[in-house]
């Protein structure tokens, strides 16, 4: 079995694909071809992707050993929702099929791996630096975003394929954490600016918040002054309940491991709301195929259930599933003390 999924369609074919997802009718035969085609294009971003994860890994240690990196492949829900909300993309434009992700421990990291991209001379083509960090979104989500496209000039197979990266600092991470589990417990796309407003607001603030403690830009049309920032967001966390609910989002859902999942190379992590359970599949580096496949059958049976999700992913050690995906464990840890230490004004030593 070869370790990586190659091309078994024209791009012409994963764009029909892309558009019967979002608008099969009752044509259940047509959906599962879709499928087919889909989950082949997600699949051969599997090699580019460990690629640029490798390079990641490297850069990042050399400016904070205590980087984590992680990768994965774009759920199939994720893909239909950026299809419905961008109804003139199609799936072969999508930037961000394969993404690896690098969580720094402070926004200076971040600044500093940047430039160490801008500084190198990588063979892949760099087009676009999404800079959220100097300029938030105005969900909140602070981060940069670096999008190659791959390039080899031995095995032209995956020449062009893109390639995101997300650089995030612990804080920048927890708070994006934090919005998908609230996400998921409410059932609304919080992430995508669509749910109750008071939780959309909520999360603005705290991302200004956690922007002042690490001195980066503040989010769009939130309060200048941080006498005003404090108030309305103690205000609004009141008004939610913010900080009991998330503790309560946030109780550790009950693991259930395959036997064999130490010592692989890709995880399989099926989250059951519902049940709280989190099951964890692990696959050796030679079985991507049947990850593949597996990861497919998750999604569909999540996708009738809207119980839960899945996700395949790679990191480099069982140990660093937690840190690099908490929203699947259900971790608000440490968002819940950055919203104690916000609504408190205690970062501008402010006596609240």
């Amino acid at each position: 079995m070869a370790r990586w999924a190659v091309p078994q369609f024209s791009k012409k074919q994963i764009n029909a694909a892309g558009k019967k997802l979002i608008d099969w009718g009752d044509n259940v035969f047509a959906y599962l071809d879709a499928l087919e085609k889909i989950n082949n294009w997600r699949s051969i971003h599997g090699h580019p992707l460990n690629t640029f994860q490798t390079t990641l890994r490297i850069k990042g240690r050399q400016v904070d050993p205590h980087v984590l990196v992680a990768q994965r492949i774009k759920r199939l829900s994720s893909i239909e929702a950026k299809l419905r909300r961008f109804p003139t993309m199609t799936l072969s434009q999508m930037q961000d099929i394969g993404g690896c992700r690098a969580i720094l421990t402070s926004a200076e990291d971040v600044h500093a791996l940047v430039s160490s991209y801008q500084r190198s001379d990588l063979k892949h083509k760099l087009h676009t630096i999404d800079d959220y960090m100097n300029n938030p979104k105005g969900t909140g989500y602070r981060g940069v975003h670096l999008i190659y496209s791959y390039f080899s000039d031995k095995v032209d197979t995956y020449n062009s394929l893109k390639i995101e990266m997300q650089l995030r600092s612990s804080y920048m991470h927890a708070w994006a954490t934090a919005v998908e589990i609230v996400g998921t417990f409410t059932r609304q796309a919080l992430k995508s600016s669509q749910g109750e407003e008071d939780w959309l607001r909520f999360f603005a603030l705290m991302s200004s918040a956690i922007a002042l403690m690490e001195g980066t830009a503040p989010v769009p049309d939130t309060p200048s002054s941080s006498h005003e920032l404090v108030t309305e967001l103690r205000d609004i966390e009141l008004k939610l309940d913010a900080i009991r609910r998330l503790r309560t989002y946030g109780t550790a859902p009950t693991i259930l491991e395959n036997p064999q999942v130490k010592g692989q190379h890709f995880f399989l992590l099926e989250l059951n709301v519902a049940a709280g359970q989190l099951a964890v599949t692990g696959y050796k580096s030679g079985a991507m195929d049947q990850a593949a496949t597996d990861y497919l059958e998750a999604e569909k049976r999540f996708s009738a259930s809207q119980n839960g999700d899945a996700v395949l992913v790679s990191v480099e050690s069982l140990a660093s599933l937690r840190r690099a995906y908490p929203n699947y464990f259900l971790d608000t840890n440490m968002f819940v003390e950055l919203v104690e230490e916000a609504v408190g004004g205690n970062f501008l030593g402010m006596p609240f």
